[in-house]
């Protein structure tokens, strides 16, 4: 999958997602935010915003920060921004593999449904770490591939066909976070058949001595984080903050 693909698949989709997709994904996105236990003053970034669905459910006592690189799902939550009078909510068309903020800028980072709809998964998970702060949550809620053996081979046939919709079926948790800093602290299966996974990790960047995936790049062929083991590698791995 390319990212100008996707980009037209899911722009394709942006007027008819809400009624398609909606309620069928609701109770995940629902999950997440009971879950959240949000701050006064608390900066969450949403990745992959989408129509912006989730955004109502936001306590407004929050910052909120989406992203997304379609025009056109994004142009729908800038309509959900605006009609429910979202002040404290920033949209931005951005590229989640070289997000344009500085690290550790948020205390939160919220995927859903992302990792299995991008090209590099890892260059993404890459930056949600990056740009999440030590000690914060990153939260994926995701279908991962089945730990049963027959589904996860009907899994491995189907990821062909269901590319050319958007997302694949083949990924699974493990590989997600093999090599990061990320500690799963909660898993939840949700949705319909339980088939959905809401996975909520502690960024130990910093933590732990480890703060990059290994191998990862950003986009200027530079190291993927500004730290490692505590010494600073690179200024121009650093995006630049928005507002």
């Amino acid at each position: 999958m390319d990212l100008a693909k996707i980009e037209r698949v899911y722009t394709s989709y942006a007027k008819i997602y809400d009624s398609v997709f909606g309620k069928v994904f609701h109770e995940g996105r629902q999950s997440i935010i009971q879950n959240l236990n949000v701050q006064p003053h608390e900066k969450i970034l949403e990745v992959g915003v989408g129509t912006g669905l989730a955004l109502p459910m936001y306590p407004r006592h929050c910052q909120i920060v989406g992203i997304d690189f379609s025009e056109g799902m994004l142009e729908q939550a800038k309509q959900k921004a605006a009609e429910h009078q979202m002040s404290h909510v920033q949209l931005h068309r951005m590229d989640a593999g070289e997000m344009e903020f500085k690290d550790d800028s948020f205390d939160t980072v919220v995927a859903a449904y992302v990792v299995t709809a991008v090209p590099d998964y890892r260059k993404v998970v890459s930056e949600m770490i990056r740009v999440c702060r030590p000690g914060g949550r990153i939260i994926m809620l995701n279908h991962f591939s089945n730990d049963n053996k027959v589904i996860a081979a009907v899994e491995r046939v189907l990821s062909p066909l269901t590319k050319h919709l958007g997302w694949r079926t083949d990924l699974a948790l493990q590989t997600v976070l093999e090599g990061t800093p990320l500690h799963v602290a909660r898993k939840q299966h949700v949705n319909p058949l339980r088939l959905w996974a809401l996975v909520e990790c502690v960024n130990e960047k910093n933590m732990n001595g480890k703060t990059h995936i290994n191998g990862v790049k950003n986009g200027n062929g530079g190291a993927a984080f500004a730290h490692r083991n505590g010494t600073r590698l690179s200024e121009q791995a650093r995006g630049q903050a928005l507002g």
